[in-house]
């Protein structure tokens, strides 16, 4: 299996999809530094959001066989730039989170994560398991 990397803002749902990929429990727990299970690399919000603590991202994505940019269906605001996939030298996929909310709009998240250059976009729900399989046997894939 290869090993992904969540980027992604606070609250963008990167824990609980690391919970749901492990098969775990979805509790809440906020990511307070680089976390490693097994596959995934779970990484703290504030590393996105910051440009301090941006360089993190890139030194830790070298442990990594695929990026995944997490973003919310209810993000009123896409965090990414345009076309900031070139910029990687790793595969980089795109992720819409939290889609089995009534007031998201994963259609629009993915249009964001499509403008960021990611070809490979997945829906997912970790509360309801919708697209974790898909993910899953995407992971699981050989390149």
């Amino acid at each position: 299996m290869r090993r992904m990397m969540l980027v992604g803002r606070s609250e963008s749902g990167k824990t609980s999809l690391t919970q749901a990929l492990r098969g775990e429990k979805i509790q809440y727990m906020k990511t307070q530094s680089i976390s490693y299970h097994d596959v995934i690399i779970d990484t703290p919000g504030e590393y996105a959001e910051n440009k301090d603590l941006s360089a993190a991202l890139a030194v830790y994505s070298y442990e990594a066989d695929i990026i995944g940019l997490l973003m919310s269906a209810t993000e009123p605001y896409s965090l990414y730039p345009p076309n900031v996939t070139g910029c990687v030298n790793r595969e980089v996929i795109g992720i819409v989170s939290k889609v089995d909310k009534e007031e998201g709009d994963p259609a629009l998240a993915e249009t964001w994560l499509r403008l960021t250059g990611c070809q490979q976009v997945f829906h997912v729900s970790s509360v309801t398991g919708e697209g974790i399989d898909q993910l899953l046997s995407y992971l699981i894939e050989e390149p």
